[in-house]
Parts: C-alpha cells; structure tokens; sequence
C-alpha cells in the first residue's frame, strides 16, 4: 500500500505537492469514489485511481532533456494558446512533466520526468540544483557590478540573492554576454538580479540545468538522459533527498 499522493507522482501526473492540490480539488477517485484525504493509501496494483476521469496506470520512471526553444511557455497547456512544451512532447509515450519552468522568451535546459520523488528532489530549496545561464545584458559591467552578481544583489521584493558564478563571455558594441550559474531559482531572478544593477536582460539561455547540457542539441530537441547523467542525478539529489525524508519519518 502506498499513500495517494505518491501513485500520482509516479504516474507522472504531477510531482507529489502538486498531487495534494488535485486530491484536496476532488479530482480523485479510488475504486470510483472520490477522495479528498491526503493521508490515504491505495494499492497500485490492485486499486482503480482516476484523475479527472482519466485512469492512471503506472509506468517506469523516464527522463529527457529538452531545449526549450523561446517563445513557448514550460506549462502543458495554455489559455492564451501559445506554444506550449507539450508540442515537443507528443512523440514521448509516457506522460511526463516539466522540473520546473522557463520563462516564455527563455530557451535552453529542461529536464521532463514521470519520476514524482525526483522532481520532489530537484526543485526543494535545499537541493542546491546549479543552473547554468548565457545571459545578453544591456551596456558593459564595471568590476564593481559583476562583483555585485557574484555576491549577492537586493532584488525587488527585499530579498537578497546567494553568491553565484559570474564572469564575461564576450563585450558587443552596447551590449555584454555573461556566463552566470545560480544554485537557487527566485522567479525571473536573472532578470531581476539584472535590474537591480542597472543593466536590463536583453536574451537569456539556459545552458544546463542540474550538469545536464544542450550542447550539441537543435531548439525544440529532445532526447532520453544517458546511463551516466541519470546516474549522477540520482546520487546527488534524489538519493540525498530519500535519505532526508525517512530520517523526518523517524524523528
């Protein structure tokens, strides 16, 4: 037996805090009855789980690396009708969900999985997910902004960034290229950390999302993760993060 919440993550529905939201909706139904109990356990096997009247059935965890090309949303759908992450989708045969998102006019890394405990892994704040960015800034940065970068700037809201990886690719006639890898993810916070020092984002890539690379894929590629990168993820974050929630299980 296993809890709700758990089934629908690893049915690639959503990751496990997402699938509390569509329990507590009353958007699922066990054995034909809807259940709103989050602490409810069901038999994957055995038991019949709906969403939406849709009935899940469980498949082995898969993992790809996309690059998202820009202007097109990271959500599954959208009311506005824009290109959506999901056209890239269509050819995969499980049903699985971005880590994540990209802004609409950001390209680059995203990782889609049906693995629930791995996304769980990769997007709680403590993981420390590095993300790896080529960003197109206004103007040329002095020492002192970059320094800023690499240190910490006062976003917006008060909030004040952690120390990231910072350093010039390459100067243009008004504008700067920088490589800038982050190991949080505030929203639009390269835009934002940009902002703060005066210089406004003009283009951003993600180049990598937790060491996995586009390099050498085409926009709107995808393709499965290798032995070795999976690997990698699963003895860096997913495992760590296991480990944390069975040690808070006993505590």
């Amino acid at each position: 037996m296993e809890r709700l919440q758990k089934v629908l993550a690893r049915a690639g529905v959503a990751s496990r805090r997402s699938s509390e939201g569509l329990i507590l909706a009353g958007r699922v139904r066990v054995n034909g009855r809807v259940v709103t109990e989050l602490g409810t356990k069901v038999d994957p096997h055995k038991d019949r789980v709906e969403v939406d009247g849709r009935r899940l059935v469980a498949e082995k965890p898969v993992y790809y690396v996309v690059h998202k090309p820009r202007e097109m949303v990271t959500t599954l759908d959208d009311p506005e009708g824009r290109a959506t992450i999901a056209d890239l989708l269509k050819e995969i045969p499980e049903r699985v969900v971005p880590v994540g998102r990209l802004d609409y006019h950001t390209s680059g890394a995203l990782l889609v999985t049906n693995d629930g405990d791995m996304v769980d892994a990769l997007l709680r704040p403590r993981s420390g997910v590095p993300k790896v960015y080529a960003a197109k800034l206004q103007g040329h940065l002095d020492v002192e902004e970059l320094d800023a970068l690499r240190n910490g700037v006062v976003l917006d809201d008060g909030y004040k960034t952690k120390p990231a990886e910072v350093f010039v690719l390459r100067e243009e006639r008004n504008n700067t290229w920088v490589h800038i890898t982050l190991t949080e993810g505030k929203n639009r916070q390269i835009h934002r950390m940009g902002d703060a020092i005066g210089h406004r984002v003009m283009r951003l890539a993600r180049q990598s999302f937790a060491g996995l690379s586009v390099e050498r894929m085409r926009s709107g590629e995808v393709r499965e993760l290798k032995r070795d990168e999976l690997q990698q993820l699963k003895k860096k974050f997913l495992n760590p993060y296991r480990r944390a929630r069975e040690a808070s299980k006993e505590a």
